[in-house]
């Protein structure tokens, strides 16, 4: 690992880890496990704070419900060891597109290409 790597993890948290949450995990932290995405989960020896290290770009939409509630102290249980059970509506989890060219635009939308024409409405005009 280089130098501005380095310097690029002290300030950046988007990446993964900062040297400081590095360091916080490497004095308290015990890890607890790795979801299917290879985020890593720990704790504190207390089990009073809980956090994820990402496994590339932090994105919260990213940690599978199972694990959300287990960060925010809703389940005690590890889910590596007691899974939720997934229901059969579930979908596989999908990459926030917000803010690219594949985010979703309604029919209407001035974003798309050949925006459909609006006729369940009438523009105002004044008297």
């Amino acid at each position: 690992m280089g130098l501005l790597n380095t310097l690029l993890r002290a300030v950046t948290w988007w990446n993964g880890a900062t040297l400081n949450t590095q360091f916080y995990t490497w004095r308290k932290g015990v890890r607890v496990g790795e979801d299917a995405e290879g985020n890593v989960f720990y704790r504190d020896r207390d089990d009073k704070r809980r956090w994820v290290i990402f496994n590339g770009e932090a994105e919260a939409s990213r940690i599978s419900p199972d694990w959300h509630g287990w960060l925010h102290h809703t389940f005690d249980e590890v889910p590596s060891k007691t899974p939720l059970p997934h229901k059969p509506w579930e979908k596989p989890h999908e990459e926030n597109l917000t803010g690219t060219a594949m985010a979703y635009a309604p029919a209407g939308s001035i974003r798309r290409v050949q925006p459909v024409e609006r006729r369940d409405y009438e523009a105002w005009q004044p008297e």
